[in-house]
C-alpha cells in the first residue's frame, strides 16, 4: 500500500520499465502497443489497495472505461461504464499543460515511455495542477454539509483565501469539461452526502458571483458519486490523461530535437545601505 494512487501509479510505471528490455525502442510500433497494455495495467491498479481481487478481472477488460468500472466498483453496468469513458475523453489531453511539457522534455532527452510518463505524473502531482483535484476533495471534507456551504464559502473569501476548483485562467466563461462530468455525477449518485455538499458549494459561489467550477471539481464530482476515497479523482485523471501524455511522447520522438531552454544571467543589483 503506498501513500496516494498516483503514488501506487508511479511505482507501477517504475516496476514494468525495469523489466521491459525494448523499451528504448522509440517507434511508433513499438510504443503503441505498450501504451495500450500500459494503460489498462494503470486502470487495474486502481482496484489497489481495496479491491485487489478485482485487478485481475479488470485487466481481462474489453476497454479503459470498463477496466476501471470493474476495478473500483467490480461492475459491468453499460451506463457506469459510459460515464467514466466520458471522464478520461474530457481530461485525455489540454495542449501544453505542465505535465505534458514535462512528458515532452523527457521524451526530447530520449527517456523511454515509461519514464517520459513518469515525468508527467510527477508533475501532475504538483498542487497547482492535478494536485487541485485533491485540494477541492479537502474543501469537500472540510464543508462537511451542504448546510455550511455559504459559510465556508464566506470565511474563505474574507480571509483572502483561494477557493479551489473554481475559475479557470483558460476559460474565463466557465470550462467547459466541468458541466458533463457534474451531469454525470448526478445521474449517477446525486443523493451521496459529498456529492449533495458538493454541490452546495457550486450553487453557493454561483449565488455570490464567484468563478464556475473547473474539471477539477467535475472529477471531484464523479468520484464521490462513485464512492471512491479521496486521492481518487485525481488518478482518474492521471488515467485519462495518460493517452495525450503518450501522443506527446510520440510526437517528440519523431521530432527528434532536445528541449533546451537558454537562460540568461543578470548579475543581482547592489543596494547601498539606507537607500
Amino acid at each position: 500500500e503506498t501513500s496516494s494512487p498516483l503514488s501506487a501509479l508511479s511505482l507501477l510505471l517504475g516496476g514494468l520499465g525495469a523489466r521491459d528490455s525494448g523499451r528504448f525502442d522509440p517507434s511508433p510500433q513499438s510504443v503503441l502497443p505498450r501504451a495500450r497494455t500500459l494503460v489498462l495495467r494503470m486502470a487495474a491498479s486502481l482496484a489497489l489497495p481495496r479491491a485487489a481481487e478485482r485487478a485481475p478481472a479488470a485487466l481481462a477488460a474489453s476497454g479503459v472505461a470498463a477496466a476501471v468500472a470493474l476495478a473500483v466498483r467490480g461492475s459491468r453496468d453499460p451506463d457506469l461504464v459510459r460515464v467514466i469513458d466520458q471522464a478520461l475523453v474530457l481530461v485525455a489531453d489540454h495542449e501544453l499543460n505542465v505535465s505534458a511539457f514535462a512528458a515532452r522534455v523527457a521524451a526530447s532527452a530520449g527517456a523511454d515511455l515509461y519514464a517520459s510518463l513518469a515525468a508527467a505524473l510527477a508533475a501532475l502531482s504538483g498542487p497547482k495542477h492535478g494536485g487541485f483535484v485533491e485540494r477541492v476533495e479537502a474543501l469537500v471534507a472540510e464543508t462537511g454539509s451542504p448546510e455550511r456551504a455559504r459559510q465556508v464559502i464566506h470565511e474563505r473569501a474574507r480571509r483572502g483565501e483561494l477557493i479551489p476548483g473554481f475559475g479557470h485562467p483558460l476559460y474565463p466563461q466557465g470550462d467547459p469539461r466541468a458541466e458533463p462530468l457534474l451531469e454525470a455525477a448526478r445521474a449517477l449518485s446525486a443523493r451521496k452526502p459529498a456529492v449533495r455538499t458538493l454541490f452546495a458549494l457550486i450553487e453557493a459561489m454561483r449565488e455570490s458571483g464567484r468563478p464556475a467550477p473547473t474539471i477539477d471539481t467535475g472529477l471531484v464530482a464523479v468520484s464521490a458519486a462513485l464512492g471512491m476515497p479521496r486521492g481518487f479523482g485525481v488518478a482518474l485523471f492521471a488515467v485519462g490523461r495518460t493517452a495525450g501524455w503518450v501522443a506527446h511522447v510520440l510526437e517528440q520522438y519523431e521530432a527528434g530535437f532536445l528541449i533546451r531552454p537558454r537562460a540568461l544571467y543578470r548579475a543581482p543589483t547592489a543596494v547601498l545601505p539606507g537607500s
